[in-house]
C-alpha cells in the first residue's frame, strides 16, 4: 500500500488510496497530505467482442457480457478489482474511479447473436462487474443490451446490487413470458452502517428488498443471491436476510463465501482495520478457517462455499434456513425454445 494512505474513505469511496499493479514496476507516491482524484473517469472499451465463455464447474453459465469495466459501487471485498490491473490500473481507488465502457457493446452483441457461431443459451449479465452501477443510469448501455436480448429472444440472467434494474420491467416481462429471463439481487447485509462503508453506491437493503417485490409483482422470476457471506461480519444475518427476501417475493436463494484474491487481501485488510479494528483479526481468521490457512482459495469446487467447520456452519444454517420457508436453493431453468434469428421467419417461408 502507499506509505501515505488517506486517512479516511473518500466520500462515496469503498476504499482509502491505490496499491501498487502487481504487473508494475513503478508506482505513484502521493506525498503527505496529498490525495488522489476520487471523481469518477470514462474511458473508451474498444473490444471488437462483448461475449466471454468460460468454464468453471461452479459458475452455472458458460456465457456472460459486462458493459463496463470496473465498478462505482465501490465494493470493498470485490473479487472483480484485480482484473483492472490487466488494463494498467490499480485494483484500488482506480477500479471504482476509473470505469472502461462498452459503448457499442449493444451492436456487438447484435452481430455475434446474429452469427450462425452462437448456440443460443443462458447469457448472464454480467459475471464480473454490475451492469446496474450509478452509470448506467445515464449511459443505459445495458438497456440497450437487454433490448438486443428481447429481439432474438435469448435469455438472460442479471445479477445485480442495484434496484435500477427496475428501469427495464417492461424488457425484462417481454422475455418472462417466454421463459427467458431471471433477476437476482444480491444481498451482502440488512444493516445500513455495514452496507454504507462496505458497499457506498450500492442501493440500500430495502431498496433491494423492494425492487425484489417490484419485479416478482411484474411476474419476473427473481432470487436473491446472499454474497459475500463474510465471516465474523455477515454470516448471523443469514437467516434474517433470507426471512427478508422471501417476505419481499424472491422465488428462490443462493449464497458464495468471500474470496479475497490478490490484492483484494490487502485491500480489505486495510478496510476493516479503517472501520472494524476491534473486529479485523477474528473475521481474517476466520477467513483462514475456511480457506485451508490462507485468504483466498482458487480450487473448482470449493472456492466459492469454502472448507473445514465454519464452512460447514454456515452451509447448514442457509440449507436450514431456506428449507425453513420453502425457498429452493437454486435458480429454474430459462428455456432457449424462443431464440430466433432476425429473418429466419421468412427463410421459412
Amino acid at each position: 500500500m502507499p506509505e501515505h494512505p488517506q486517512k479516511k474513505t473518500p466520500h462515496g469511496r469503498g476504499i482509502t488510496a491505490n496499491p501498487q499493479n502487481r504487473f508494475e514496476t513503478i508506482a505513484y507516491i502521493p506525498d503527505e497530505g496529498e490525495t488522489f482524484p476520487t471523481g469518477t473517469q470514462l474511458f473508451r472499451d474498444a473490444s471488437k467482442t462483448v461475449i466471454s465463455y468460460n468454464n468453471s464447474p461452479d459458475i452455472p453459465y458458460n456465457a456472460s457480457l459486462n458493459p463496463y469495466r470496473g465498478c462505482e459501487h465501490g465494493c470493498s471485498y470485490c473479487y472483480a478489482r484485480p482484473y483492472h490491473e490487466y488494463l494498467g490500473f490499480s485494483a484500488g481507488l482506480d477500479f471504482e474511479t476509473k470505469i472502461m465502457v462498452k459503448e457499442d457493446a449493444p451492436n456487438l452483441l447484435r452481430k455475434e447473436l446474429s452469427s450462425p457461431r452462437w448456440k443460443p443459451q443462458n447469457l448472464n449479465l454480467s459475471g464480473v462487474t454490475d451492469p446496474y452501477q450509478p452509470l448506467e443510469r445515464q449511459l443505459a448501455i445495458t438497456r440497450g443490451c437487454l433490448e438486443v436480448l428481447v429481439s432474438f429472444q435469448n435469455p438472460v440472467t442479471i445479477v445485480t446490487k442495484n434496484a435500477l434494474v427496475t428501469r427495464d420491467i417492461d424488457l425484462l416481462q417481454s422475455l418472462a413470458k417466454v421463459n427467458a429471463a431471471i433477476v437476482i439481487i444480491s444481498m451482502t447485509s440488512l444493516e445500513n452502517a455495514v452496507c454504507n462503508v462496505m458497499e457506498p453506491r450500492t442501493s440500500r437493503p430495502q431498496q433491494r428488498l423492494k425492487a425484489i417485490r417490484t419485479l416478482s409483482d411484474a411476474g419476473i422470476p427473481v432470487g436473491v443471491l446472499v454474497s459475500p457471506i463474510i465471516p465474523g461480519l455477515t454470516d448471523h444475518e443469514i437467516p434474517a436476510i433470507l426471512d427478508a427476501v422471501k417476505d419481499a417475493g424472491a422465488d428462490f436463494a443462493e449464497y458464495t463465501m468471500l474470496r479475497l484474491p490478490h490484492g483484494v487481501a490487502d485491500i480489505f485488510s486495510d478496510w476493516l482495520e479503517l472501520h472494524f479494528p476491534e473486529r479485523k483479526e477474528k473475521i481474517l481468521n476466520r477467513v483462514r478457517d475456511i480457506r485451508q490457512g490462507a485468504l483466498n482459495d482458487t480450487k473448482f469446487r470449493r472456492r466459492m462455499q469454502g472448507q473445514g467447520i465454519f464452512a460447514e456452519q454456515i452451509q447448514s444454517l442457509f440449507r436450514i434456513s431456506c428449507d425453513r420457508l420453502g425457498l429452493p436453493r437454486k435458480a429454474p431453468n430459462l428455456s432457449i425454445t424462443s431464440f430466433r434469428r432476425s429473418g429466419e421467419q421468412l427463410n421459412l417461408l
